[in-house]
């Protein structure tokens, strides 16, 4: 078994965010792909078996567990389809436990079609201000990320994460996320739950910082980076019910299993 790893989000290998991508005869049992996971040590690892051309079932697998929605792994694994298996397609139809995803790869990078993140403003909480060293202005959240919206860019650059009062919180991880001089918006976003305590650049939480700001700043279409330590930017936009996320992804490497999957 061949396992490759991709650098998203990114057109710099050793920036944006890592994902392994597994292509399968058939799903490995959650065991194995947990197991997997865990072995590498990314925040996430995909499993990808292909039904027919342009057709695939995808899974995704943090070291803490299997999630509903991975951006940057979607993104990797669309990468390596197109570069490695099917190299003709002109759109990748991926069946998840989030329904139907769509990809397409084009001149400026591969387009994922995901559903808008449901989400609801807060109260701030006392909770939610440690978390973000007391700079959280606004909060929203719906049975997802929750989100927490600070005064600035420089504000969020500067703010030291307390895992252990991220870990109190509602919801699957905290985002963090602020109003950009350069870009529309930035962001950076925390997993401690899943055992990713800061990840690189995240998909999923666009799905829900994207009409967020569609409706602070009256726009359809934006660029966000996250402010990482590997950094990364994502192009997005938001039509009806859909969020579009469109972003490069390069090879760091491809190895083999010595096992059979």
């Amino acid at each position: 078994m061949i396992q490759y790893i991709a650098d998203a989000f990114t057109d710099k290998l050793f920036t944006g965010n890592p994902a392994a991508v597994l292509p399968c005869r058939e799903m490995p049992s959650p065991e194995l792909m947990q197991a997997i996971a865990i072995e590498n040590n990314y925040s996430e690892t995909a499993f990808v078996v292909r039904r027919g051309k342009g057709e695939y079932d995808l899974k995704w697998f943090t070291p803490g567990g299997e999630v509903e929605l991975c951006g940057h792994a979607t993104l990797a694994t669309s990468f390596i389809l197109h570069s490695f298996i099917d190299p003709d397609v002109a759109e990748m139809h991926f069946h998840t436990l989030s329904g139907q995803l769509i990809v397409k790869p084009g001149p400026d990078g591969y387009t994922m079609d995901f559903p808008k993140g449901a989400y609801k403003e807060i109260p701030v909480t006392r909770d939610i201000l440690d978390a973000t060293n007391g700079l959280a202005k606004e909060a929203y959240y719906d049975g997802g990320d929750l989100i927490a919206v600070v005064e600035s860019q420089e504000d969020l650059a500067s703010m030291i994460p307390d895992f252990d009062a991220m870990s109190k919180l509602e919801g699957r991880g905290l985002v963090i996320t602020a109003e950009s001089r350069e870009y529309d918006f930035v962001s950076r976003c925390f997993y401690p739950k899943l055992n990713v305590p800061e990840d690189p650049v995240t998909g999923s939480a666009h799905t829900y910082l994207t009409p967020l700001w569609s409706g602070k700043l009256g726009k359809t279409r934006m660029v966000a980076r996250q402010l990482s330590a590997r950094g990364g930017v994502l192009r997005v936009s938001i039509q009806g019910q859909r969020v579009f996320i469109t972003g490069n992804a390069v090879l760091f490497m491809k190895g083999e299993i010595p096992f059979d999957l």
